[in-house]
């Protein structure tokens, strides 16, 4: 099979490009696209937690600590990187935005997201050591969302199933990479950069290559059509970035106030939290099309309701067998896992999983207000959880340390959910006083 995808590439090298050759691949293949979309996001989702393992078993606490940090900041920068156009390329079907568009704007926001996490490695004062595993992990990320556009050309061709397969492949393979490399020279600079190879590699021989090999030839590159989608993605990226950026403020804080090591100890506790938000995501975000047009039709409207009460219930059952493990099984495994005692964060670690049911919930109102068409009513209520985020954190880590970056995470998520119910419940009553101003 690698002999034979390698073959490909240098008949299309030496037989006047990629576009020209003819696809090999089947398109509509639904159950091959549910089933490699699903592996591609879970061993995507599952690199964190893995990486962070490997790291602690090889590299110890401190050292581990300081690539999760990084990683956390990568991930800003991958948000950045994609602006938010995912969801509005895979929904361009008539392709009103060529290809070749969509390529250039997604490499300029690639190209501006690696220069602010340099530039913020460089505000940081990292040393050496410090900015070269940034730079490795920031490699990584950037080259996940400049892939995420060749990805989204095959979903707009409809064949997720090779999305899916490149994702997978570019994740197993910086997790296997990154791991030989800590294993062999228990450098944590050297793993990352090794990290950001494999990327890169995986982007030139396998992701960039298939999607042009398998879509049809673009049309030229507009730089009007550019333009148009840094304008036209910018509310949603607003939104995305602001929120992942509230969410990772107790971090930031806490690598201005405590040692690298408790990185390690709140990312390891929030793991088994962010396994409710995914969970979640796979139930509810499939039916999003089918939530639509169920709104669509007003006659539906209690259907509709009945929907989201179902979900929301189901976040807190999820939310408490999630709980109960932590309680039992959960904290020795985790120790196993780490090689390091977790006996003394059992309540921090339940505290977690609660902000993990808030955070889904969250999550899940907010696709909720998507569908309903007002997804920019809700950036004054980022910006104020916002400014929250800027000020108890560095409160409460002063005065509690890692209880004190748990607490404010959970606040902070508890006041994001409760100001988002509220303005969903708003948008409601505007939505029905628009459809029957007098009452009728």
């Amino acid at each position: 099979m690698v002999n034979a995808w390698w073959n490909r590439l240098l008949g299309a090298v030496y037989g006047g490009g990629f576009s020209t050759q003819e696809a090999e691949y089947e398109d509509h293949a639904t159950r091959r696209d549910y089933l490699w979309n699903t592996l591609g996001t879970a061993v995507w989702g599952m690199a964190f937690p893995l990486l962070t393992i490997v790291s602690t078993q090889l590299a110890g606490a401190e050292e581990a600590g300081k690539f999760s940090i990084a990683f956390v900041t990568g991930t800003l920068i991958m948000i950045a990187c994609n602006y938010g156009v995912r969801n509005f390329q895979v929904s361009d079907i008539d392709e009103k935005t060529s290809f070749a568009s969509y390529q250039l704007n997604r490499w300029l926001c690639g190209a501006l997201a690696l220069a602010c996490g340099l530039v913020y490695s460089s505000a940081r004062g990292y040393d050496a050591q410090m900015a070269t595993i940034g730079l490795g992990v920031y490699l990584y990320k950037v080259i996940d969302g400049i892939a995420d556009v060749y990805e989204g050309r095959l979903q707009q061709a409809d064949k997720l199933y090779l999305a899916g397969m490149s994702q997978t492949l570019r994740s197993a393979g910086v997790i296997a990479v990154f791991s030989v490399a800590l294993f062999l020279t228990r450098s944590m600079p050297i793993a990352a950069m090794a990290m950001g190879v494999t990327a890169i590699a995986s982007l030139v021989l396998v992701t960039a290559p298939l999607a042009l090999l398998e879509t049809e030839k673009s049309r030229h590159v507009s730089l009007r059509e550019v333009g148009h989608l840094f304008v036209q993605c910018a509310p949603l990226f607003g939104a995305l970035f602001l929120f992942n950026l509230i969410e990772s403020m107790p971090k930031f804080v806490m690598e201005g106030t405590l040692a690298y090591k408790y990185q390690l100890y709140f990312n390891a506790l929030f793991f088994p939290a962010q396994a409710i938000l995914l969970s979640i995501g796979f139930i509810y975000k499939p039916q999003l099309l089918r939530l639509s047009s169920i709104w669509a039709n007003p006659r539906k409207r209690r259907r509709f309701d009945l929907i989201i009460v179902a979900v929301m219930a189901l976040i807190v059952v999820i939310t408490g067998v999630c709980a109960a493990f932590m309680a039992g099984p959960g904290i020795p495994l985790m120790s196993f896992m780490y090689g390091l005692s977790f006996e003394r964060y059992r309540t921090l670690a339940l505290l977690m999983v609660v902000a993990g049911g808030v955070t889904a919930a969250i999550d899940f109102i907010y696709a909720i207000i998507t569908v309903l068409r007002h997804a920019g009513d809700v950036t004054k209520i980022y910006l104020i959880c916002f400014a929250v985020s800027v000020v108890l954190p560095v409160i409460l880590i002063k005065l509690l340390g890692l209880m004190g970056a748990v607490v404010s995470y959970l606040a902070i998520m508890a006041l994001l959910l409760v100001l988002l119910i509220v303005e969903y419940a708003h948008i409601r009553q505007r939505i029905e006083r628009d459809r029957n101003p007098y009452g009728v």
